[in-house]
C-alpha cells in the first residue's frame, strides 16, 4: 500500500513538473484582456479563469490581484507558485497557466507579401501558415523573415523561408496572435551595357547570393557587339564609387574565380568599341536607379 502511494506520488510530481515545463516553453506573452485558465495540481478547488485587468493584474481568489502582462504563461505560473510558498498558502505549488482567449485576435502580415494585411487568427499557428493566408511572397520578396512578439517590439523571431520543403518546415517558427510578421524586399543588383536583358534582378536565390556570372546569365547573356572583356563592377562604398575590373571570359573558362555580388551592385557590360561611349561609374549608377526590375 505504502509503495502504490508513493509511486502516486512521484507520477504526480513527474506530471506537474511536465505541465509546467510545457508551459515554460511557451514564447507568448501574455497581453491585457486575455482569458487565463489557472490549475493549481492537486487543489482543483483553485482552479479558476480569469480575466487580465487594463492594469496587467490577473485577479485570482485564493491571492488577490497579480501583475502577469507581460509575462509568458510559464512565467506567471511561477510567479503565482512564489506568491503561494510567500503567503504561506502552500509549501511546494505547482501551477500551470495557459491562455484561453486572446484579447487580440488578429496577427499582421506586412512587406513583400500578395496579400498585405492583418489576418485572425485564435490560436498560434505556423509561420508559413499565416504567409499562406496572405497569399504567400511576391516575387521580389526577401526570405529572410521578421516576427515581432505582441506586447514586446524588442522581441524578434528571425525565420529564413528556405526553396527547400524540408528545411523550411524543419524551422518554422510560431506566430501568435498580436504578433506582426514582416516580409523584406529582396536586395537588387544590376546588369546594364550590352546585354540581352538589362535591368535589376532581385537576390531570391535559396542562399541570398549571387555572383557576376549568374547575374549576367539571368540578363540573357552579352550580346555579340558586347565588349565582355572591358566588362565592370560598379560599387557605392562609403567613400564613394569604386569600379573594379571584370575578367568575365576568363571567369567563364573557371580560370579566374567568380565575385560574389553585394546589394545595388551594378554590373555593366560595355558595347564594342564602334559603338562605346565613355561612361563612368556614377553615370552608370544613376541609370541603375531608373532600371527595369525583372523577376527571375
Amino acid at each position: 500500500m505504502k509503495n502504490s502511494k508513493l509511486v502516486g506520488t512521484l507520477l504526480s510530481l513527474i506530471l506537474g513538473i511536465t505541465m509546467n515545463s510545457l508551459a515554460q516553453k511557451e514564447s507568448l506573452l501574455i497581453g491585457h484582456g486575455d482569458v487565463l485558465h489557472i490549475q493549481v495540481y492537486d487543489t482543483p478547488e483553485m482552479e479558476q479563469r480569469a480575466r487580465v485587468t487594463d492594469s496587467g493584474d490577473i485577479p485570482l481568489s485564493f491571492l488577490g490581484n497579480v501583475k502577469v502582462v507581460g509575462m509568458t504563461p510559464g512565467g506567471a505560473a511561477d510567479e503565482i507558485e512564489h506568491r503561494l510558498i510567500a503567503a504561506a498558502i502552500m509549501l511546494h505549488p505547482q501551477v500551470t497557466v495557459r491562455v484561453d482567449e486572446y484579447a487580440t485576435q488578429n496577427a499582421s502580415v506586412m512587406g513583400q507579401v500578395v496579400k498585405p494585411g492583418p489576418y485572425e487568427i485564435d490560436t498560434r499557428r505556423k509561420v508559413i501558415d499565416v504567409l499562406a493566408l496572405a497569399g504567400g511572397l511576391t516575387d521580389i520578396a526577401d526570405r529572410h523573415i521578421t516576427i515581432e512578439r505582441y506586447g514586446d517590439p524588442s522581441q524578434k523571431i528571425e525565420y529564413y523561408y528556405s526553396n527547400v520543403a524540408g528545411a523550411a518546415l524543419q524551422d518554422d517558427p510560431m506566430v501568435y496572435p498580436g504578433d506582426t510578421v514582416v516580409v523584406p524586399k529582396a536586395a537588387v543588383v544590376y546588369v546594364l551595357g550590352d546585354v540581352l536583358k538589362p535591368g535589376g534582378y532581385p537576390i531570391n536565390t535559396n542562399n541570398s547570393k549571387m555572383t557576376v556570372l549568374q547575374a549576367i546569365a539571368l540578363a540573357g547573356y552579352a550580346n555579340h557587339t558586347a565588349a565582355v572583356g572591358k566588362s565592370k563592377l560598379v560599387r557605392k562604398t562609403p567613400t564613394g564609387v569604386e569600379q573594379i575590373d571584370l575578367p568575365v571570359g576568363a571567369m567563364q573558362k573557371g580560370k579566374t574565380q567568380d565575385i560574389a555580388l553585394m546589394p545595388d551592385d551594378v554590373v555593366y557590360v560595355p558595347f564594342s568599341f564602334m559603338r562605346n561611349v565613355v561612361v563612368n561609374g556614377s553615370s552608370i549608377l544613376a541609370s541603375a536607379t531608373s532600371a527595369a526590375i525583372y523577376i527571375h
